[in-house]
């Protein structure tokens, strides 16, 4: 099943992916996310041609994140989203943060 058709489930007690793992789930979306060196978060920063496009896509992704109580940290710019995905709880990276990216990329198709 691809990553956007499925759904986030709590993560509790787990180990945050190893790089091998990240990468793995890397081959299913754009090759534009980028990990960390430790591989605790990835981040993309999307860009757009105006504010107005800039927040559709805010208020889109908030939806998702809403949905699937997996939330990203956000830097918003006049032409520009900074998407950093990490799992807290565990410190790193998890399938859920893949999950997450995977969706947003379909607002963009």
């Amino acid at each position: 099943m691809k990553l956007a058709d499925r759904n986030c489930s709590p993560v509790i007690n787990e180990a945050p992916l190893s790089s091998d793992q990240a990468n793995a789930l890397l081959a299913e979306l754009n090759q534009n996310w980028l990990f960390d060196s430790n591989y605790q978060n990835m981040s993309f920063d999307f860009q757009f041609d105006n504010f107005h496009q800039t927040m559709a896509f805010v208020n889109a992704l908030a939806w998702i994140a809403h949905q699937q109580d997996h939330h990203p940290d956000l830097e918003i710019g006049y032409k520009h989203c900074l998407v950093r995905y990490s799992t807290h709880s565990i410190g790193g990276l998890s399938e859920n943060d893949f999950i997450c990216a995977a969706r947003i990329e379909q607002l963009l198709l």
